[in-house]
Protein backbone atom coordinates (compact mmCIF):
# COMPACT_ATOMS: atom_id res chain seq x y z
CA UNK A 1 0.00 0.00 0.00
CA UNK A 2 2.89 2.33 0.87
CA UNK A 3 4.42 1.66 -2.54
CA UNK A 4 1.12 2.52 -4.25
CA UNK A 5 0.91 5.82 -2.37
CA UNK A 6 4.46 6.64 -3.34
CA UNK A 7 3.68 5.82 -6.95
CA UNK A 8 0.60 8.07 -6.95
CA UNK A 9 2.59 10.90 -5.33
CA UNK A 10 5.30 10.55 -7.99
CA UNK A 11 2.72 10.73 -10.73
CA UNK A 12 1.26 13.87 -9.11
CA UNK A 13 4.71 15.43 -8.78
CA UNK A 14 5.64 14.64 -12.36
CA UNK A 15 2.35 16.16 -13.50
CA UNK A 16 3.17 19.40 -11.72
CA UNK A 17 6.67 19.40 -13.17
CA UNK A 18 5.57 18.65 -16.71
CA UNK A 19 5.02 21.32 -19.30
CA UNK A 20 1.37 20.32 -19.42
CA UNK A 21 1.05 20.72 -15.66
CA UNK A 22 2.64 24.16 -15.73
CA UNK A 23 0.28 25.32 -18.47
CA UNK A 24 -2.76 24.01 -16.61
CA UNK A 25 -1.72 25.98 -13.55
CA UNK A 26 -1.22 29.06 -15.74
CA UNK A 27 -4.68 28.58 -17.23
CA UNK A 28 -6.23 28.36 -13.76
CA UNK A 29 -4.99 31.91 -13.06
CA UNK A 30 -6.43 33.39 -16.26
CA UNK A 31 -9.10 35.41 -14.43
CA UNK A 32 -6.45 37.04 -12.23
CA UNK A 33 -4.35 38.00 -15.25
CA UNK A 34 -7.38 39.29 -17.13
CA UNK A 35 -8.15 41.69 -14.27
CA UNK A 36 -4.56 42.95 -14.29
CA UNK A 37 -4.61 43.54 -18.05
CA UNK A 38 -7.91 45.40 -17.94
CA UNK A 39 -6.69 47.59 -15.09
CA UNK A 40 -3.62 48.60 -17.10
CA UNK A 41 -5.90 49.15 -20.13
CA UNK A 42 -8.01 51.56 -18.08
CA UNK A 43 -4.99 53.47 -16.77
CA UNK A 44 -3.49 53.80 -20.29
CA UNK A 45 -0.27 55.48 -19.13
CA UNK A 46 2.12 56.84 -21.75
CA UNK A 47 5.85 56.23 -22.05
CA UNK A 48 7.88 56.80 -18.87
CA UNK A 49 4.66 57.79 -17.10
CA UNK A 50 3.53 54.20 -16.38
CA UNK A 51 3.82 54.52 -12.59
CA UNK A 52 0.68 52.55 -11.71
CA UNK A 53 1.09 49.94 -14.48
CA UNK A 54 4.69 49.23 -13.54
CA UNK A 55 3.84 49.01 -9.83
CA UNK A 56 1.00 46.54 -10.47
CA UNK A 57 3.20 44.21 -12.51
CA UNK A 58 5.97 44.47 -9.90
CA UNK A 59 3.55 43.52 -7.12
CA UNK A 60 2.18 40.61 -9.18
CA UNK A 61 5.66 39.20 -9.67
CA UNK A 62 6.81 39.92 -6.12
CA UNK A 63 3.74 38.13 -4.73
CA UNK A 64 4.71 35.16 -6.90
CA UNK A 65 8.15 34.94 -5.29
CA UNK A 66 10.30 37.10 -7.58
CA UNK A 67 12.90 39.54 -6.28
CA UNK A 68 12.46 43.02 -7.76
CA UNK A 69 15.13 45.48 -8.87
CA UNK A 70 13.42 48.83 -9.36
CA UNK A 71 14.36 51.86 -11.42
CA UNK A 72 16.98 50.12 -13.55
CA UNK A 73 19.01 51.94 -16.22
CA UNK A 74 18.05 55.28 -14.71
CA UNK A 75 14.37 54.81 -15.57
CA UNK A 76 11.89 55.04 -12.67
CA UNK A 77 9.27 52.74 -14.25
CA UNK A 78 11.74 50.12 -15.56
CA UNK A 79 12.42 47.04 -13.44
CA UNK A 80 13.81 43.51 -13.44
CA UNK A 81 12.05 40.67 -11.61
CA UNK A 82 14.07 37.50 -11.01
CA UNK A 83 13.62 34.00 -9.62
CA UNK A 84 16.07 31.13 -9.39
CA UNK A 85 19.82 30.83 -9.69
CA UNK A 86 22.47 29.77 -12.14
CA UNK A 87 22.22 28.99 -15.82
CA UNK A 88 20.41 28.96 -18.13
CA UNK A 89 19.08 32.49 -17.74
CA UNK A 90 15.91 33.11 -19.73
CA UNK A 91 14.52 36.62 -20.01
CA UNK A 92 10.92 37.51 -20.85
CA UNK A 93 10.26 41.05 -22.09
CA UNK A 94 7.14 42.93 -21.06
CA UNK A 95 5.81 46.33 -22.17
CA UNK A 96 3.01 48.45 -20.70
CA UNK A 97 2.94 51.94 -22.27
CA UNK A 98 -0.02 53.43 -24.15
CA UNK A 99 -0.25 55.80 -27.11
CA UNK A 100 -1.41 59.44 -26.94
CA UNK A 101 -4.70 60.59 -28.43
CA UNK A 102 -6.28 57.15 -28.75
CA UNK A 103 -8.62 56.89 -25.80
CA UNK A 104 -11.41 54.48 -26.72
CA UNK A 105 -14.21 52.52 -25.08
CA UNK A 106 -14.36 48.74 -25.50
CA UNK A 107 -17.17 49.01 -28.05
CA UNK A 108 -17.23 48.50 -31.85
CA UNK A 109 -17.87 52.19 -32.55
CA UNK A 110 -15.38 55.02 -32.27
CA UNK A 111 -16.07 56.68 -28.93
CA UNK A 112 -13.52 58.15 -26.53
CA UNK A 113 -13.29 56.81 -23.01
CA UNK A 114 -12.36 60.32 -21.92
CA UNK A 115 -8.66 59.71 -21.36
CA UNK A 116 -5.50 61.15 -22.91
CA UNK A 117 -4.24 57.87 -24.30
CA UNK A 118 -5.23 54.33 -25.23
CA UNK A 119 -3.58 50.93 -25.56
CA UNK A 120 -3.60 50.96 -29.35
CA UNK A 121 -0.64 48.58 -29.48
CA UNK A 122 -1.96 46.22 -26.82
CA UNK A 123 0.87 46.64 -24.35
CA UNK A 124 -1.50 46.05 -21.41
CA UNK A 125 -1.81 42.53 -22.80
CA UNK A 126 1.89 42.33 -23.62
CA UNK A 127 3.13 43.11 -20.12
CA UNK A 128 0.54 40.94 -18.38
CA UNK A 129 1.01 37.85 -20.59
CA UNK A 130 4.79 38.07 -20.29
CA UNK A 131 4.55 38.33 -16.50
CA UNK A 132 2.18 35.34 -16.48
CA UNK A 133 4.62 33.33 -18.61
CA UNK A 134 7.52 34.20 -16.29
CA UNK A 135 5.49 33.09 -13.26
CA UNK A 136 4.56 29.82 -15.00
CA UNK A 137 8.24 29.17 -15.77
CA UNK A 138 9.09 29.97 -12.13
CA UNK A 139 6.45 27.49 -10.93
CA UNK A 140 7.97 24.82 -13.18
CA UNK A 141 11.51 25.50 -11.92
CA UNK A 142 10.29 25.44 -8.33
CA UNK A 143 8.26 22.24 -8.64
CA UNK A 144 11.19 20.23 -9.93
CA UNK A 145 14.05 21.84 -8.09
CA UNK A 146 15.44 22.69 -11.50
CA UNK A 147 18.50 24.92 -11.79
CA UNK A 148 18.01 28.03 -13.85
CA UNK A 149 16.96 31.65 -13.67
CA UNK A 150 13.83 33.27 -15.04
CA UNK A 151 13.77 37.05 -15.45
CA UNK A 152 10.98 39.40 -16.35
CA UNK A 153 12.09 42.70 -17.82
CA UNK A 154 9.64 45.53 -17.19
CA UNK A 155 10.23 47.69 -20.26
CA UNK A 156 8.55 51.12 -20.40
CA UNK A 157 8.15 53.52 -23.31
CA UNK A 158 8.49 51.19 -26.27
CA UNK A 159 6.44 53.67 -28.28
CA UNK A 160 9.24 56.05 -29.16
CA UNK A 161 11.02 56.12 -25.81
CA UNK A 162 13.37 53.18 -26.37
CA UNK A 163 13.70 51.99 -22.77
CA UNK A 164 15.16 48.65 -23.87
CA UNK A 165 18.02 50.51 -25.56
CA UNK A 166 19.03 52.08 -22.25
CA UNK A 167 18.55 48.74 -20.50
CA UNK A 168 20.74 47.04 -23.10
CA UNK A 169 23.35 49.79 -22.83
CA UNK A 170 23.37 49.30 -19.04
CA UNK A 171 24.33 45.62 -19.50
CA UNK A 172 21.11 44.18 -18.11
CA UNK A 173 21.00 41.46 -20.79
CA UNK A 174 24.69 40.57 -20.82
CA UNK A 175 24.30 37.27 -18.93
CA UNK A 176 21.03 36.19 -20.54
CA UNK A 177 20.99 33.00 -22.63
CA UNK A 178 17.69 33.67 -24.46
CA UNK A 179 15.20 36.54 -24.52
CA UNK A 180 11.53 35.89 -25.36
CA UNK A 181 8.87 38.42 -26.31
CA UNK A 182 5.56 38.71 -28.11
CA UNK A 183 3.27 41.35 -29.55
CA UNK A 184 -0.47 41.77 -30.02
CA UNK A 185 -1.68 41.62 -33.61
CA UNK A 186 -4.45 40.38 -35.88
CA UNK A 187 -3.05 36.88 -36.51
CA UNK A 188 -0.95 34.15 -34.89
CA UNK A 189 2.56 33.91 -36.27
CA UNK A 190 5.87 32.63 -34.88
CA UNK A 191 7.90 33.06 -38.06
CA UNK A 192 11.29 34.75 -37.99
CA UNK A 193 10.35 38.42 -38.01
CA UNK A 194 12.00 41.68 -38.94
CA UNK A 195 11.80 45.32 -37.92
CA UNK A 196 13.13 48.66 -39.09
CA UNK A 197 16.03 50.44 -37.47
CA UNK A 198 14.92 53.90 -36.41
CA UNK A 199 16.37 57.22 -35.28
CA UNK A 200 13.96 59.84 -33.98
CA UNK A 201 14.79 63.43 -33.09
CA UNK A 202 13.20 66.75 -32.24
CA UNK A 203 14.48 69.74 -34.26
CA UNK A 204 14.00 73.09 -32.52
CA UNK A 205 14.24 76.39 -34.35
CA UNK A 206 14.72 79.74 -32.62
CA UNK A 207 13.84 83.00 -34.38
CA UNK A 208 12.84 86.58 -33.49
CA UNK A 209 9.26 87.50 -32.64
CA UNK A 210 7.60 90.59 -34.10
CA UNK A 211 4.19 91.88 -35.14
CA UNK A 212 3.37 89.90 -38.28
CA UNK A 213 1.68 92.93 -39.92
CA UNK A 214 3.17 96.00 -38.19
CA UNK A 215 6.85 95.02 -38.25
CA UNK A 216 7.35 91.74 -40.14
CA UNK A 217 10.81 92.83 -41.31
CA UNK A 218 12.02 92.76 -37.72
CA UNK A 219 11.00 89.15 -37.24
CA UNK A 220 12.63 85.86 -38.17
CA UNK A 221 10.11 83.06 -38.17
CA UNK A 222 11.10 79.82 -36.45
CA UNK A 223 8.14 78.23 -38.24
CA UNK A 224 9.71 79.22 -41.56
CA UNK A 225 12.76 77.25 -40.46
CA UNK A 226 10.62 74.19 -39.78
CA UNK A 227 8.74 74.49 -43.06
CA UNK A 228 11.93 75.02 -45.07
CA UNK A 229 13.41 71.93 -43.44
CA UNK A 230 10.31 69.88 -44.18
CA UNK A 231 10.35 71.01 -47.83
CA UNK A 232 13.94 69.89 -48.27
CA UNK A 233 13.38 66.56 -46.54
CA UNK A 234 10.32 65.92 -48.70
CA UNK A 235 12.44 66.53 -51.80
CA UNK A 236 15.01 64.13 -50.35
CA UNK A 237 12.46 61.29 -50.35
CA UNK A 238 13.09 60.85 -54.09
CA UNK A 239 16.71 60.01 -53.38
CA UNK A 240 16.62 57.50 -50.55
CA UNK A 241 16.41 53.67 -50.65
CA UNK A 242 13.00 52.28 -51.59
CA UNK A 243 12.22 50.76 -48.19
CA UNK A 244 13.30 53.78 -46.20
CA UNK A 245 10.65 55.74 -44.32
CA UNK A 246 10.68 59.35 -43.10
CA UNK A 247 7.79 60.90 -41.19
CA UNK A 248 7.28 63.94 -39.01
CA UNK A 249 4.84 66.06 -37.04
CA UNK A 250 5.09 69.77 -36.20
CA UNK A 251 4.77 69.76 -32.42
CA UNK A 252 4.98 73.54 -32.00
CA UNK A 253 4.38 76.05 -34.80
CA UNK A 254 3.60 79.23 -32.90
CA UNK A 255 0.62 80.49 -30.96
CA UNK A 256 -1.05 83.21 -33.05
CA UNK A 257 -0.97 84.13 -36.77
CA UNK A 258 -0.24 87.80 -36.07
CA UNK A 259 2.88 87.00 -34.04
CA UNK A 260 6.04 85.90 -35.85
CA UNK A 261 6.89 82.71 -33.94
CA UNK A 262 10.27 82.81 -32.23
CA UNK A 263 10.13 79.08 -31.48
CA UNK A 264 9.02 76.05 -33.48
CA UNK A 265 9.64 72.32 -33.20
CA UNK A 266 9.32 69.38 -35.57
CA UNK A 267 9.58 65.72 -34.53
CA UNK A 268 11.16 63.32 -37.08
CA UNK A 269 11.47 59.54 -37.53
CA UNK A 270 13.88 57.96 -40.03
CA UNK A 271 13.61 54.20 -40.65
CA UNK A 272 15.16 51.43 -42.74
CA UNK A 273 15.92 47.75 -42.26
CA UNK A 274 19.61 48.60 -41.90
CA UNK A 275 20.87 50.80 -39.06
CA UNK A 276 23.74 52.04 -41.27
CA UNK A 277 21.28 53.33 -43.88
CA UNK A 278 19.31 55.02 -41.09
CA UNK A 279 22.45 56.74 -39.83
CA UNK A 280 23.10 58.07 -43.35
CA UNK A 281 19.52 59.29 -43.85
CA UNK A 282 19.49 60.96 -40.46
CA UNK A 283 22.74 62.81 -41.22
CA UNK A 284 21.10 64.17 -44.38
CA UNK A 285 18.04 65.26 -42.38
CA UNK A 286 20.34 67.15 -40.01
CA UNK A 287 22.00 68.90 -42.97
CA UNK A 288 18.54 69.91 -44.27
CA UNK A 289 17.78 71.41 -40.84
CA UNK A 290 21.08 73.30 -40.82
CA UNK A 291 20.39 74.64 -44.31
CA UNK A 292 16.87 75.67 -43.33
CA UNK A 293 18.19 77.63 -40.37
CA UNK A 294 20.79 79.35 -42.52
CA UNK A 295 18.24 80.28 -45.19
CA UNK A 296 15.64 81.64 -42.76
CA UNK A 297 17.95 83.51 -40.43
CA UNK A 298 17.11 81.29 -37.49
CA UNK A 299 19.08 79.08 -35.16
CA UNK A 300 18.56 75.32 -34.88
CA UNK A 301 19.34 72.66 -32.33
CA UNK A 302 18.25 69.05 -32.27
CA UNK A 303 17.88 66.27 -29.73
CA UNK A 304 18.01 62.58 -30.62
CA UNK A 305 15.08 61.14 -28.68
CA UNK A 306 15.44 57.50 -29.62
CA UNK A 307 17.42 55.15 -31.81
CA UNK A 308 16.79 51.42 -32.23
CA UNK A 309 18.42 48.58 -34.16
CA UNK A 310 16.68 46.30 -36.60
CA UNK A 311 15.73 42.82 -35.32
CA UNK A 312 18.34 40.09 -35.58
CA UNK A 313 16.35 36.90 -36.29
CA UNK A 314 17.09 33.50 -34.75
CA UNK A 315 15.46 30.75 -36.79
CA UNK A 316 16.36 27.93 -34.37
CA UNK A 317 14.55 29.68 -31.52
CA UNK A 318 11.62 30.63 -33.71
CA UNK A 319 11.13 26.97 -34.68
CA UNK A 320 10.71 26.07 -31.01
CA UNK A 321 8.26 28.93 -30.45
CA UNK A 322 6.30 27.91 -33.56
CA UNK A 323 5.98 24.33 -32.35
CA UNK A 324 4.56 25.52 -29.04
CA UNK A 325 2.20 28.01 -30.66
CA UNK A 326 0.78 25.23 -32.85
CA UNK A 327 0.24 23.10 -29.74
CA UNK A 328 -1.54 25.93 -27.89
CA UNK A 329 -3.64 26.99 -30.90
CA UNK A 330 -5.30 30.27 -31.78
CA UNK A 331 -8.42 32.19 -30.70
CA UNK A 332 -11.98 30.97 -31.30
CA UNK A 333 -14.75 33.56 -31.07
CA UNK A 334 -18.01 33.00 -29.20
CA UNK A 335 -21.20 34.24 -30.94
CA UNK A 336 -21.01 37.46 -28.89
CA UNK A 337 -17.36 38.00 -29.83
CA UNK A 338 -18.16 37.25 -33.45
CA UNK A 339 -20.86 39.93 -33.40
CA UNK A 340 -18.35 42.44 -31.98
CA UNK A 341 -15.74 41.42 -34.56
CA UNK A 342 -18.27 41.80 -37.39
CA UNK A 343 -19.08 45.37 -36.33
CA UNK A 344 -15.39 46.23 -36.05
CA UNK A 345 -14.76 44.70 -39.46
CA UNK A 346 -17.30 47.05 -41.03
CA UNK A 347 -15.11 50.01 -40.00
CA UNK A 348 -11.97 48.54 -41.59
CA UNK A 349 -12.95 48.65 -45.25
CA UNK A 350 -14.76 46.51 -47.79
CA UNK A 351 -12.92 43.23 -47.21
CA UNK A 352 -15.05 40.60 -45.42
CA UNK A 353 -14.18 39.40 -41.93
CA UNK A 354 -12.09 36.22 -42.00
CA UNK A 355 -12.52 35.09 -38.41
CA UNK A 356 -10.68 31.83 -39.09
CA UNK A 357 -7.43 33.84 -39.24
CA UNK A 358 -7.70 34.29 -35.47
CA UNK A 359 -8.08 30.51 -35.05
CA UNK A 360 -5.22 29.56 -37.34
CA UNK A 361 -1.46 29.56 -36.85
CA UNK A 362 0.31 30.98 -39.87
CA UNK A 363 2.80 28.77 -41.74
CA UNK A 364 6.36 29.10 -40.54
CA UNK A 365 8.68 31.36 -42.55
CA UNK A 366 12.41 31.77 -42.08
CA UNK A 367 12.38 35.44 -43.12
CA UNK A 368 10.09 38.36 -42.43
CA UNK A 369 9.53 41.77 -43.95
CA UNK A 370 9.94 44.82 -41.77
CA UNK A 371 7.23 47.46 -41.45
CA UNK A 372 7.57 49.02 -37.99
CA UNK A 373 10.29 49.51 -35.40
CA UNK A 374 10.88 48.17 -31.91
CA UNK A 375 13.54 48.53 -29.25
CA UNK A 376 13.57 44.72 -29.02
CA UNK A 377 15.98 45.09 -31.95
CA UNK A 378 18.77 46.23 -29.61
CA UNK A 379 18.16 43.29 -27.28
CA UNK A 380 18.38 40.89 -30.24
CA UNK A 381 21.94 42.06 -30.97
CA UNK A 382 23.24 41.15 -27.50
CA UNK A 383 21.26 37.95 -26.75
CA UNK A 384 19.51 35.32 -28.94
CA UNK A 385 15.93 36.53 -29.16
CA UNK A 386 12.63 35.10 -30.38
CA UNK A 387 9.08 36.40 -30.47
CA UNK A 388 5.52 35.78 -31.62
CA UNK A 389 2.55 37.76 -32.81
CA UNK A 390 -0.87 36.76 -31.46
CA UNK A 391 -4.41 37.58 -32.63
CA UNK A 392 -5.64 39.94 -29.91
CA UNK A 393 -7.40 42.16 -32.47
CA UNK A 394 -10.04 41.50 -35.07
CA UNK A 395 -8.35 40.23 -38.28
CA UNK A 396 -7.55 43.17 -40.53
CA UNK A 397 -7.10 45.64 -37.66
CA UNK A 398 -4.04 47.88 -37.98
CA UNK A 399 -1.92 48.66 -34.96
CA UNK A 400 -2.20 52.15 -33.46
CA UNK A 401 -5.92 52.38 -34.21
CA UNK A 402 -9.05 52.87 -32.11
CA UNK A 403 -10.19 49.43 -33.28
CA UNK A 404 -7.10 47.90 -31.65
CA UNK A 405 -7.86 49.72 -28.37
CA UNK A 406 -11.47 48.53 -28.44
CA UNK A 407 -10.70 44.84 -29.02
CA UNK A 408 -7.92 44.94 -26.43
CA UNK A 409 -10.50 45.78 -23.78
CA UNK A 410 -12.65 42.73 -24.56
CA UNK A 411 -12.43 38.96 -24.31
CA UNK A 412 -10.99 38.90 -27.84
CA UNK A 413 -7.85 40.58 -26.55
CA UNK A 414 -7.81 38.63 -23.28
CA UNK A 415 -8.06 35.26 -25.04
CA UNK A 416 -5.13 36.17 -27.28
CA UNK A 417 -3.17 37.26 -24.21
CA UNK A 418 -3.47 33.80 -22.67
CA UNK A 419 -2.40 32.16 -25.94
CA UNK A 420 0.76 34.27 -25.78
CA UNK A 421 1.37 33.49 -22.09
CA UNK A 422 1.07 29.73 -22.64
CA UNK A 423 3.28 29.78 -25.74
CA UNK A 424 6.04 31.77 -24.03
CA UNK A 425 5.88 29.62 -20.89
CA UNK A 426 6.04 26.38 -22.89
CA UNK A 427 9.00 27.72 -24.86
CA UNK A 428 10.89 28.71 -21.70
CA UNK A 429 10.32 25.22 -20.24
CA UNK A 430 11.51 23.61 -23.48
CA UNK A 431 14.71 25.66 -23.36
CA UNK A 432 15.40 24.81 -19.72
CA UNK A 433 14.96 21.15 -20.64
CA UNK A 434 17.07 21.19 -23.81
CA UNK A 435 20.61 22.59 -23.44
CA UNK A 436 21.39 21.56 -27.03
CA UNK A 437 18.73 23.95 -28.36
CA UNK A 438 20.34 26.76 -26.38
CA UNK A 439 23.72 25.93 -27.90
CA UNK A 440 22.26 25.86 -31.42
CA UNK A 441 20.56 29.22 -30.85
CA UNK A 442 23.82 30.73 -29.58
CA UNK A 443 25.75 29.37 -32.59
CA UNK A 444 23.24 30.89 -35.04
CA UNK A 445 23.29 34.15 -33.10
CA UNK A 446 27.07 34.44 -33.30
CA UNK A 447 27.09 33.59 -37.01
CA UNK A 448 24.56 36.36 -37.78
CA UNK A 449 26.19 38.74 -35.33
CA UNK A 450 29.63 38.60 -36.92
CA UNK A 451 33.00 38.29 -35.27
CA UNK A 452 33.82 41.99 -35.48
CA UNK A 453 30.50 43.31 -34.15
CA UNK A 454 30.46 45.74 -31.24
CA UNK A 455 27.17 47.04 -29.89
CA UNK A 456 26.98 50.84 -30.10
CA UNK A 457 23.51 52.31 -29.44
CA UNK A 458 22.12 54.65 -32.10
CA UNK A 459 21.06 57.14 -29.45
CA UNK A 460 24.60 57.51 -28.15
CA UNK A 461 25.28 58.18 -24.49
CA UNK A 462 22.36 60.48 -23.80
CA UNK A 463 20.36 59.88 -20.59
CA UNK A 464 16.85 58.37 -20.86
CA UNK A 465 14.47 60.85 -22.51
CA UNK A 466 12.00 60.68 -19.63
CA UNK A 467 10.14 63.78 -20.79
CA UNK A 468 9.70 62.86 -24.46
CA UNK A 469 5.90 62.68 -24.09
CA UNK A 470 5.68 66.14 -22.55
Amino acid sequence: MRHLATFIFCLFFLGLHSQEGALKKLDSKSEQYEKIALQIWEWAEMGYQEVQSSALLQKTLEDAGFSIQKGVAGIPTAFVAEYGSGSPVIGVLGEFDALPGLSQKAIPQKESAGGEAGHACGHHLFGTASAAAAIAAKDWLESGGQQGTIRFYGCPAEEGGGAKVYMTRAGLFDDVDVALHWHPGDRNDASASASLANISAKFRFHGISAHAAGAPHKGRSALDGVEAMNAMVNLMREHIPERARIHYVITDGGKAPNVVPDYAEVYYYARHNSREVVRNIFDRIVKAAEGAALGTGTKMEYEIVNGVYELLPNVRLQQIVHKNLEAVGGVTYTPEEMAFATEISKTLGPDPLLAEIAREVQPFKTEGRAYGSTDVGDVSFVVPTAGIRIATWVPGTPAHSWQAVAAGGTNIGLKGMMVAAKTLAATAIDLYSNPKALEEARTEFEERWGADFTYVPLLGDRPPALDYRE
